[in-house]
């Protein structure tokens, strides 16, 4: 998918999917389960070093994406901060009452958020479209028929964006040929609406016809490409385990804040 950004390989790129899945569910619920501060902060931080290490992606590209992730995790917790319980006022203004408990728990929040994607974002960067649904066929039986109706319809979301910048370049040429008023407002939206709509329902069709056509049915069938396990699976499992102890063995001797349990009402 990112293919275009892509500078270099890791052993990550291939991870066989089911591999990546399995441990980004097994690490949504060990995050939920931490509530040592300087524990999570430092899985954070590890987990972004292995990001930025093993994504193979121009260092630009994960930047924006990593940026964008710290802050829709932070805006997300903001709701936490502003309104948290706690003893310690660092900011009143109205209703919204900053203390250093909440800060704290929404920070805890943010990071457990920015941990999970980070992790996704790795999957995204060294996963290919058509390898995942072949293994899903291969190793957890997932019908023919249904994965590749999928892989059809997410092939079909970079035509749509095509078709959408080739009729706005198509409409600016005849918008110089008729009235402001002609295209104004909602006018304007349905010349881009209906005429992409039309046109990604007769590809659809198309495509669906082809695809019964070369006997996309169920059943039993064989396959080009092949997504098998391998060492390097078991390899990915070791570094996020090691993550994850180097994580638990700094925040015990190199602690940073010291707050043992984020739960507890007063911190302190």
């Amino acid at each position: 998918m990112f293919d275009i950004w892509k500078k270099y390989y890791t052993f990550v790129d291939d991870v066989n999917i089911i591999t990546k899945l399995a441990i980004a569910v097994i690490l949504f619920f060990f995050v939920i389960l931490v509530h040592q501060f300087d524990f999570m902060l430092y899985i954070t931080c590890l987990m972004l070093l292995f990001l930025l290490a093993f994504n193979g992606l121009q260092l630009k590209i994960t930047l924006t994406f990593v940026i964008l992730t710290m802050l829709f995790s932070l805006i997300s917790a903001l709701f936490m901060i502003f309104y948290g319980d706690g003893t310690h006022t660092l900011f009143q203004f109205g209703f919204v009452h900053i203390t250093s408990e909440s800060l704290y728990r929404g920070l805890h929040l943010a990071m457990r958020t920015t941990t999970i994607s980070f992790f996704g974002i790795l999957i995204a960067f060294t996963s290919q479209i058509v390898l995942v649904f072949y293994s899903l066929m291969q190793h957890l039986k997932v019908k023919p028929k249904v994965a590749y109706a999928f892989m059809a319809a997410i092939r079909m979301v970079p035509l749509m964006f095509i078709s959408l910048i080739e009729l706005r370049k198509s409409l600016k040429m005849r918008y110089q040929l008729i009235h402001a008023q002609n295209y104004r407002g909602f006018k304007k939206l349905k010349h881009l609406l209906i005429p992409l709509l039309s046109q990604n329902i007769r590809k659809a069709h198309q495509l669906s016809v082809a695809m019964e056509k070369n006997g996309f049915k169920d059943g039993p069938r064989t396959y080009y490409y092949y997504a098998p396990f391998s060492y390097k699976d078991f390899l990915l499992i070791l570094v996020v385990g090691i993550i994850l102890l180097s994580a638990y063995l700094l925040a015990q001797y190199i602690p940073i804040t010291g707050i043992e349990d984020i739960r507890v009402t007063n911190i302190y």
